[in-house]
């Protein structure tokens, strides 16, 4: 499910030290997998083996959604089940969970309510009864009258490709299924070339990259493959010689890094382009932390090719291991994954 054979091919070697395997125990052990690696380091980057925080001038902030990424990441690379069950058990808090989606009355947000809904399903939680709040129920009151989901607040409406794209994913998965307004929303924001914006009702419609990735995966789970292979389409035709995407919009479009090509690579493999999915798995691997780093790095994917920088690395880890073949965000669960946060395998030469 993993692509394993690439993973093994592009194993560092270097004359310092050398990527073996190691045998799995129960604090996850070694492993030669990239993605296994990937997720054992970000498992240990949480506080208190739980959740992200964000500092604010000095005072520290929950960070839900990078603390969901975490759990989707987990689940795409089948290990570090115990951390992702204390992360979903963190975030089902009251009082974190209403801070990130909003009181239901004056604020509801929509991207952050259908985040929370597909964290729930990914690691079999009832997203009817999550932190005292239907989530399901509470999403499709955001829904317009013409097929967008839409924020609900004193500060305006900041939804997005995102929130729409991960609102359909999300009910997909639920007994009520998925509103065929908001499918038909999603599809006529396609611009001409095939891709798909982030933000809706620009006079010019233009491509990104990302929200392209997106809206892919959220059309292959409800089977509008024709309006997903032209985005697909276009985000082929977006991948450098590398295997990264580009990131951006139209001329603002700029190198590829590894979050933009994490989510791109998971929407490739998914719509079965395979060729694509791979080239930008072994971009992503390129600029992974192997046996010739520090070993608190090792696992750790560098944001780009500038290397590991400590504001970008842990965000870039979470959403790269995406790319590195597991399944789309429709199929993604945490079922069976190994419970330890293995560390990469090495061994001085």
């Amino acid at each position: 499910m993993r692509l394993r054979s690439l993973a093994v091919a592009l194993l560092c070697v270097t004359t310092m030290a050398v990527a073996v395997p190691g045998a799995a125990v129960a604090d996850g052990g070694r492993t030669v997998d990239r993605a296994d690696a990937a997720a054992g380091w970000l498992a240990r980057q949480l506080v208190d083996g739980e959740r992200f925080e964000v500092d604010f001038n000095g005072t520290k902030f929950p960070d839900q959604g990078l603390t969901i990424d975490a759990i989707l990441a987990f689940a795409s690379a089948g290990v570090s089940g115990t951390n992702g069950g204390k992360a979903i058990a963190w975030l089902a808090k009251p009082e974190i969970l209403s801070g990130y989606i909003g009181d239901g009355g004056t604020e509801a947000y929509a991207g952050a309510t259908a985040k929370a809904t597909l964290a729930a399903e990914v690691r079999g939680v009832n997203p009817a009864s999550f932190g005292g709040v239907d989530l399901p129920t509470r999403l499709r009151g955001l829904l317009t009258p013409a097929g967008r989901f839409s924020d609900r607040s004193q500060f305006g409406d900041f939804s997005n490709a995102f929130s729409q794209s991960l609102a359909i994913i999300a009910l997909k998965r639920t007994p009520g299924g998925v509103p065929v307004s908001a499918v038909d929303f999603a599809v006529g924001t396609q611009c001409p070339d095939g891709g798909f914006p982030l933000f809706f009702g620009a006079s010019t419609c233009v491509s990104d990259t990302d929200s392209t990735a997106m809206v892919v995966q959220a059309l292959l789970a409800v089977g509008r493959t024709t309006d997903a292979n032209e985005g697909l389409a276009w985000l082929v035709s977006k991948q450098q010689a590398n295997g990264g995407i580009s990131v951006g919009s139209g001329d603002a479009a700029t190198a590829p890094n590894t979050n933009t090509t994490g989510l791109a690579g998971q929407a490739l493999k998914a719509g079965g382009r395979l060729l694509a999915a791979v080239k930008a798995k072994r971009f992503i691997v390129s600029v992974q932390v192997g046996c010739a780093g520090q070993p608190a790095d090792r696992g750790a994917i560098a944001y780009d090719s500038s290397g590991v920088n400590p504001a970008t690395v842990v965000r870039a880890t979470a959403q790269a291991i995406l790319g590195l073949g597991g399944p789309s965000l429709a199929q993604l669960s945490a079922a069976g994954s190994r419970p330890g946060a293995p560390e990469l395998a090495c061994r001085a030469a």
